[in-house]
C-alpha cells in the first residue's frame, strides 16, 4: 500500500493544484486532516484527508454539500474527489470562524447569530433530502455516554442501575419528539463551524463546515447547538433574542419549541459530556476536560426546565458535578481506558 502522502500527490497529478504550497491547518476530533493548497498568485483550496481504513467517508459530505448548495447556502464548492482513497479538494472559505471573528470584535456578536439563526430558518423551509432519523432511541443511547464515560472517569466506574433508570425515563420523555422529525440537521452547528463572508450576501454570508454527519431531525437540534456552545459562552440575552427571532420567523408553538428545545439541549450536552470524557480517558485528548463545566452548566439549566424535572434526580446525584478535583481526576486518567 502506498503512502499517504504518496496518495494525496496521486490525487492532485493533473489537477492545477498538483505543485500548489501546501500548509496543515487545524484537523477536527474526528480523523480527518485538512490541508491548505495555495497556488502562486495567491489562490487556495482546501484538501480534505479523510482515511477510509480509519472510519472515514468523503461520500455523504459530497451529498450534503450538494444539497446545501442547493438551498443556497454556502458550503464550499467541491473541485475534486476520490471516494475510494478519502481525498477532497474543496473550496477555501477562509479562516473567519464565528468564534474568532466575535473575539476580535464582540459588537458582531448579534450580527453574526442573527446571521446563524436566519440560515435555520432558510434551510428548514427546504425539503430534506432522504436522511437517517435522529430519533429517540438514538439520543437516549448518545445521552447516555455520560454514564459510560464521564461517570465512570469520575466515580470509577458506570453506575448501570443509574444509567438503566436514566434511559428509560429519558426514552419516554424524547419519544413524542419523534413525530416532529421534519428537517435536516447538521449536528455540529457552532462558532467554531462557522464561518463569516461578508462579502456575499443574507444567509450565504455564513460558511458551512462539518456537516457530513447531517440526520434528518428536530428544528430546534442546530439551534441548540450554536447557541448552548460547548466552546465559547454565548450571553443569555443572544439566546433568548435567537430563539425568539427563529419562533417569529417560522411561526411554530412558542411554548412546545422552548420544551424541545429544553430536552434537546440537555440530551446533546449529555452526549458531549460523555464524549469529551471518552476524547481524553481513551484517546489521549485531556484538553478536552477543560470545556466540561461550561457543557454543565448548559445541562444543568435544561434541567431547570419543566419538561426534564423528572429526569433531574436522574443526574444531579449519580453523576457528580466536575468540580476540579474531578477534572483533574480525568485528566490524570488519560489514555488510561481502552477504547472498544
Amino acid at each position: 500500500m502506498p503512502d499517504r502522502a504518496h496518495q494525496i500527490t496521486i490525487f492532485l497529478r493533473g489537477t492545477k493544484w498538483a505543485n500548489a504550497d501546501r500548509r496543515t491547518v487545524a484537523g477536527d476530533a474526528s480523523n480527518r486532516r485538512y490541508q491548505r493548497l495555495t497556488l502562486g498568485d495567491g489562490t487556495t483550496s482546501i484538501l480534505m484527508d479523510a482515511p477510509p481504513d480509519k472510519g472515514e467517508d468523503t461520500r455523504p459530505f459530497v451529498r450534503i454539500t450538494s444539497w446545501l448548495r442547493d438551498a443556497s447556502l454556502s458550503a464550499p464548492e467541491i473541485y475534486a474527489q476520490d471516494a475510494e482513497h478519502g481525498f477532497l479538494l474543496i473550496e477555501d472559505l477562509g479562516d473567519d470562524l464565528f468564534a474568532r471573528v466575535i473575539k476580535a470584535d464582540p459588537t458582531l456578536e448579534r450580527p453574526l447569530y442573527e446571521a446563524a439563526s436566519d440560515v435555520l430558518v432558510n434551510l428548514h423551509r427546504a425539503t430534506p433530502p432522504t436522511l437517517a432519523p435522529y430519533d429517540a432511541k438514538m439520543m437516549t443511547d448518545l445521552a447516555a455516554l455520560a454514564f459510560v464515560w464521564y461517570q465512570r472517569g469520575a466515580c470509577g466506574e458506570t453506575d448501570e442501575a443509574a444509567k438503566i433508570a436514566f434511559e428509560s425515563a429519558f426514552l419516554a420523555a424524547l419519544t413524542p419528539l419523534d413525530t416532529r422529525m421534519d428537517v435536516l440537521i447538521q449536528r455540529d452547528y457552532h462558532a467554531e463551524n462557522l464561518i463569516w463572508l461578508p462579502d456575499r450576501q443574507g444567509v450565504a454570508r455564513v460558511g458551512l463546515l462539518d456537516y457530513q454527519d447531517s440526520m434528518l431531525g428536530h428544528r430546534a437540534y442546530d439551534l441548540v447547538s450554536v447557541l448552548q456552545d460547548a466552546r465559547r459562552d454565548v450571553s443569555p440575552d443572544i439566546v433568548h433574542a435567537m430563539t425568539a427571532r427563529y419562533i417569529t420567523a417560522t411561526g411554530v408553538d412558542a411554548d412546545q419549541f422552548a420544551a424541545d428545545f429544553a430536552l434537546l439541549g440537555f440530551q446533546r450536552n449529555m452526549r458531549i459530556l460523555g464524549v469529551f470524557a471518552r476524547l481524553s480517558l481513551g484517546a489521549g485528548k485531556p484538553h478536552y476536560v477543560d470545556l466540561i463545566p461550561r457543557v454543565w452548566d448548559h445541562i444543568q439549566t435544561n434541567l431547570t426546565h419543566p419538561a426534564l424535572h423528572p429526569i433531574a434526580p436522574l443526574i444531579n446525584g449519580p453523576l457528580p458535578a466536575p468540580t476540579p478535583e474531578i477534572l483533574q481526576r480525568l485528566k490524570d486518567k488519560c489514555a488510561t481506558i481502552p477504547l472498544p
